[in-house]
């Protein structure tokens, strides 16, 4: 039954593939459309038959009907119901280390904090530079279009690379079921093609303060999904965001440009929303199975990898683009180069991630990364000849302060809460928690 779906599928992608290009010929809808509903469709060809193999397991209970010892017996446990039940006393010695060194924080001194923001600034800096080259750029002849591709190279390289680092390095016993991670997996792969596809309708500088503006949906997205309370502070910090944003936006010079006229379009902005919200519903699932299965930040970078490169293979396997495109990466080998390099500096970007927050806390990152957000407008505008107005200037200021001053109020929330807690430790609850590092980081992980 199984193939006989899967084979209707394929017929049924090939059939679309010829609709899509009838409908594009005749200009009904915009490229970046037709492209977006092709690949859900394929994801939906690896999504229905899972969802529908896990339903019918749970509701069977077919794990109890097979060998305990067996190879299908362990797939299934990984797979669908996880190790919940077990318990790990090399995570509960770890458990009480961390408070100590959670205590440590920021006295890895003046030499690893500049390992640590050389590394982000000039890993995200290079990723950033290659993501707008690729994608606003010409090889020849041919300019590149599939957002999708770069999405599956970036997945598969992480992929490799945290693989290798758990084989090496301990870790806790994973007890969360491997599914879970197809929920942020989705989002992610969709917020990063989002990311990509919307620099062929907006310019880079654009991009980077409408991402910005990505709090107030995260909270929205917290309280839909996890029922989390946020502090005042949190919506006015939000709110300052949402009038920058809409102050750089209004006052983008595209119209008065005319090598501008095709940025802030319609579709670009449509796209920055789709990112802004699969970006948010990615960093509170994660943060949810954080909470309840507490693995750690590379088993959980491993598990939303595994299913985002077989998301996207799978996809550009059936849409016929896979060895499209590594055949045109040969045939152009300064596109090969900068999407090697792409994958490159967005892998070592995030171990410097996981590297900058376990040895000075998620207040340094923060800092560090929104440093990073204004060097990169500055070398967009700088290497692509991107206009800045002095109202779009302002708007962009606006952000960032509204960023800065979002940091200083939740440090000093901390200190209030860790003074309460030296006062009346057993009433309180600790104002630093291991969790938030990992919600932070996974906002950081979206690349």
């Amino acid at each position: 039954m199984l193939f006989r779906v899967l084979w209707v599928g394929v017929l049924v992608s090939l059939a679309s593939c010829d609709l899509d290009s009838q409908l594009e010929s005749h200009k009904l809808f915009p490229e970046w459309f037709l492209s977006l509903i092709q690949n859900l469709f394929t994801y939906g060809l690896v999504i229905v038959p899972g969802a529908l193999a896990i339903r019918w397991i749970k509701r069977t209970n077919y794990i109890e009907k097979i060998n305990p010892g067996g190879w299908q017996y362990k797939l299934i446990l990984s797979c669908v119901h996880g190790k919940q039940d077990l318990v790990d006393v090399d995570d509960l010695e770890k458990g009480g280390e961390s408070s100590g060194a959670k205590q440590e924080k920021s006295s890895g001194g003046p030499r690893k904090l500049l390992i640590c923001v050389i590394g982000l600034q000039c890993s995200y800096l290079m990723w950033g530079y290659l993501q707008e080259k690729i994608m606003t750029s010409t090889y020849g002849d041919l300019k590149f279009k599939d957002s999708q591709f770069l999405v599956f190279m970036n997945r598969i390289l992480a992929l490799c690379m945290v693989f290798t680092y758990i084989n090496i390095v301990k870790q806790p016993t994973h007890k969360t079921p491997l599914y879970k991670y197809s929920f942020s997996s989705f989002s992610n792969i969709m917020s990063s093609w989002c990311q990509y596809e919307a620099l062929k309708y907006v310019s880079f500088p654009t991009q980077v303060i409408c991402k910005a503006s990505k709090t107030l949906a995260v909270i929205l997205m917290g309280k839909v999904v996890s029922r989390k309370k946020f502090p005042a502070y949190e919506y006015v910090c939000a709110a300052l965001i949402f009038v920058g944003v809409s102050v750089f936006l209004l006052w983008n010079p595209q119209e008065t440009e005319k090598n501008y006229t095709k940025e802030t379009t319609f579709s670009g902005l449509l796209i920055l929303i789709g990112y802004i919200v699969f970006d948010s519903f990615t960093s509170n699932w994660q943060g949810e199975l954080y909470s309840t299965y507490k693995m750690s930040s590379y088993q959980c970078m491993l598990g939303t990898n595994i299913f985002s490169s077989l998301f996207t293979g799978v996809s550009l396997l059936m849409e016929g683009m896979l060895f499209s495109n590594l055949l045109l990466c040969l045939e152009h080998p300064a596109l090969a180069y900068d999407v090697l390099g792409m994958s490159i500096f967005s892998m070592t970007g995030q171990f410097f991630i996981f590297y900058c927050i376990e040895t000075f806390g998620p207040v340094v990152f923060t800092i560090i990364m929104a440093c990073r957000q204004v060097l990169s407008i500055i070398v967009s505008c700088f290497m692509f000849g991107h206009p800045l107005t002095a109202q779009s200037f302002l708007g962009a200021l606006i952000v960032f302060i509204a960023i800065f001053l979002r940091i200083y109020a939740k440090q000093r929330s901390s200190r209030t809460a860790k003074s309460e807690e030296d006062k009346a430790p057993e009433e309180t609850v600790p104002a630093y928690h291991p969790m938030i590092e990992k919600i932070i980081t996974n906002c950081y992980m979206k690349m």
